[in-house]
């Protein structure tokens, strides 16, 4: 299972994908190492949790993305992200996000996906706006976008 852009291959984060991919550079966060531990634990999970971003022209990491965990009952899912400083600006976050919301829609049981950003973050909001999710409301220093299937 693979996701790929004009300039982006998207794949689920798994042991072997990091091998492959590893590069130098790329700040593995402590979510992967969570989620590589529930992956173990529920291979159904593949998919429903972090994807690698990374570059075709150089084969290197530039950053993930993915869902924090399976659609609920009312099929939402909720999207996250985050690049290497070396590649922001460049439209890969943009670039990454609407593949990766295309593939959640294609599954029967996605309705809509969710997102939050803090409200000073203005790249991710510009990505957010982009990618046509909708501000819905803010909670705490958070806004919270949405975008119906």
């Amino acid at each position: 299972m693979e996701l790929q852009t004009q300039r982006l291959l998207i794949v689920p984060c798994t042991n072997q994908s990091l091998s492959i991919y590893a590069a130098e550079g790329f700040k593995m966060g402590g979510h992967i190492n969570n989620y590589l531990k529930e992956l173990n634990e529920d291979p159904s999970l593949l998919g429903w949790g972090v994807w690698l971003v990374i570059e075709k022209e150089n084969h290197t990491i530039i950053g993930d993305i993915g869902f924090k965990g399976k659609p609920d009952r009312e099929g939402t899912v909720e999207v996250g992200y985050g690049m290497a400083p070396a590649a922001r600006n460049k439209g890969y976050a943009t670039e990454a996000v609407t593949e990766i919301i295309k593939w959640a829609f294609s599954k029967g049981d996605v309705q809509k996906v969710v997102a939050e950003c803090l409200m000073d973050n203005l790249p991710s909001i510009k990505v957010l706006e982009k990618v046509k999710m909708e501000k819905i409301g803010a909670k705490d220093n958070l806004y919270l976008w949405q975008l119906v299937k």
